[in-house]
């Protein structure tokens, strides 16, 4: 399962008094048009992944919530074919991982998943937002942080390695298209297990 390094001074509960500026579920809707720059200018291609990542709350409001995150999943499967898998990691964080060759239909269901909880009033529990991208045998990511309100590039490369060129290379094409974070303090990784995503 997806491994954080130190989560809790990182993406966690121990990032809040390191926000930026209060995040923006519509922010995720910039990846409509940033996969096509990537795609065209990077040659990273969608790998028809993508998730998002919170906190558990041990209460019937945030059950409730995360139910009907669930069922509006479940009927929009029938309309647009985009399929979510519900995942609690070996560190207690739950995930919504979604799967769809149309990468707007990714976009959106992670859009409407984080509105739903932070509607509910569970927007602190929010961590991150992952869209996956493909080049020959690299996977980059595009992570979106609920705590810092901003996007950055991670390039896991195995070992606990990432690569920093591409991820540079991400941030000066992309930055403009996507609010990018400007300080790489906060270009946390989340490192895979083996060859999977974060999320296992």
């Amino acid at each position: 399962m997806g491994v954080f390094d130190t989560i809790r001074q990182v993406l966690g509960w121990g990032a809040e008094a390191d926000a930026t500026r209060d995040a923006d579920p519509e922010d995720l809707f910039g990846m409509s048009t940033a996969y096509v720059t990537m795609e065209a200018d990077l040659d990273f291609v969608p790998s028809g992944d993508a998730a998002l990542c919170f906190g558990d709350v041990d209460s019937t409001a945030f059950r409730d919530a995360r139910a009907e995150v669930e069922a509006v999943l479940e009927l929009g499967e029938e309309e647009t074919g985009t399929t979510a898998d519900f995942i609690e990691d070996a560190h207690g964080y739950q995930w919504v991982v979604l799967h769809d060759s149309d990468f707007e239909n990714l976009v959106t269901s992670v859009h409407f998943a984080a509105d739903t909880l932070m509607e509910s009033g569970f927007g602190s529990r929010l961590l991150a937002a992952l869209f996956a991208f493909e080049r020959d045998e690299t996977t980059a990511y595009w992570i979106y942080s609920f705590r810092r309100g901003a996007y950055y590039p991670f390039v896991p490369t195995g070992g606990r390695e990432r690569d920093q060129k591409i991820e540079f290379k991400l941030q000066s094409v992309l930055d403009g298209e996507l609010d990018v974070e400007d300080d790489t303090a906060y270009w946390y990784p989340m490192w895979p297990e083996g060859d999977t995503h974060p999320w296992g």
